[in-house]
């Protein structure tokens, strides 16, 4: 009996204490609550995240600055009503940098690109969009290429330059996408977590015909080392016998650029072998047929991309033929929608080497 007071005694004194503290720091309850989240950075150790939310973000007091943390990083909504604890996240945000670019055209700008801009692209810590045409208002970087499926080649040869250029320094990782393309730019940082930014190496869905290492899915998008990009801004952007300047698919064509630099071609699946990358549309990716046009594509097991909910990693990155309206309903369904009463924990799902 004397045990169990003196334990009920100092979790009332402990519990005291924080609501004393709370209530010391802002005058009222109604800013904070309490969360409790187990694991803390990827370990088994638990531990109370107490944050504050404030619908007043104008002018933030410097504590209110401080505990918000990510909420003043690009692309994580201040005036969110949710309160997930992304201090994983955030964390990830600043130690893995990803510059994104994003590969448009002077008539898609306000018709697919505004809506990239406006959506996942927020989440980048750098953000290029690549046309033919100059466009300081929007703005886009213009390239010496014309338009047309056939000078892809030539916009993506050049972007890459351009961020070799620009951004060489700003950033680990950098990633291609299309203006139909959507990505879970969290999910990308987790996967790339894994990865050593100097190591000459690049991650997509994975195709096998036509290189001999297979090349990476541009619809899909495919994300690039540091290394990678060093050594094509140094040795292949100028040379045409390793990487062709135009013509041809823009992603067999840089993916032979980049196997003639040495850059390897690593998986993009997940520790259960399910898919991340996907060069199809996500309605299309969770129905579990099968497309015999694939199989001679398939670079993993040689069955045509298995499809199905059971093969898409929890943890997906990317999803093709995302149309302007379908960018906001991925938005709502990924950031937005919640079970009531269901933590999330995060998993284990990067491919130990």
């Amino acid at each position: 009996m004397i045990k169990q007071s003196f334990s009920l005694g100092v979790c009332l004194g402990l519990s005291m204490t924080v609501i004393i503290q709370v209530f010391d720091v802002t005058g009222t309850f109604k800013d904070f609550y309490i969360r409790h989240i187990s694991p803390q950075s990827w370990n088994n150790t638990p531990y109370i995240a107490c944050r504050q939310v404030t619908s007043n973000t104008e002018n933030p007091s410097k504590e209110t600055e401080e505990t918000l943390k990510g909420s003043w990083l690009p692309g994580f909504d201040v005036g969110s009503s949710h309160k997930d604890d992304d201090v994983i996240a955030i964390s990830l945000f600043k130690t893995v940098r990803v510059a994104c670019w994003i590969l448009t055209s002077p008539s898609n700008l306000e018709k697919k690109a505004i809506h990239v801009k406006n959506t996942w692209a927020k989440r980048c810590n750098v953000v290029v969009f690549i046309s033919s045409q100059r466009n300081d208002s929007f703005p886009t970087v213009g390239v010496n290429a014309s338009e047309g499926r056939e000078h892809l080649t030539a916009k993506t040869m050049q972007a890459f330059k351009y961020l070799y250029d620009h951004n060489l320094n700003d950033a680990d990782w950098f990633l291609k996408a299309d203006d139909d393309t959507y990505v879970i730019m969290e999910n990308l940082r987790y996967f790339l977590s894994a990865e050593d930014p100097q190591k000459p190496v690049y991650f997509g869905q994975r195709f096998k015909p036509h290189v001999k290492q297979g090349y990476a899915s541009g619809g899909a998008g495919y994300v690039i080392s540091k290394e990678a990009l060093r050594r094509y801004g140094q040795r292949g952007s100028q040379n045409v016998s390793m990487c062709k300047n135009d013509l041809g698919d823009e992603d067999v064509e840089f993916g032979r650029c980049l196997q003639n630099l040495g850059v390897i071609l690593k998986t993009g699946l997940d520790a259960q072998n399910r898919t991340r990358f996907h060069c199809w549309a996500p309605e299309f990716a969770v129905r579990p047929e099968f497309t015999k046009a694939l199989l001679e594509y398939d670079f993993e097991n040689g069955t045509g991309f298995p499809q199905g909910i059971e093969n898409i990693s929890d943890y997906a990155i990317s999803f093709h033929y995302v149309s302007p309206t379908k960018m906001y309903d991925m938005e709502f369904f990924i950031y937005h929608l919640r079970r009531y009463g269901v933590l999330n924990m995060p998993q284990k799902l990067n491919v130990v080497t």
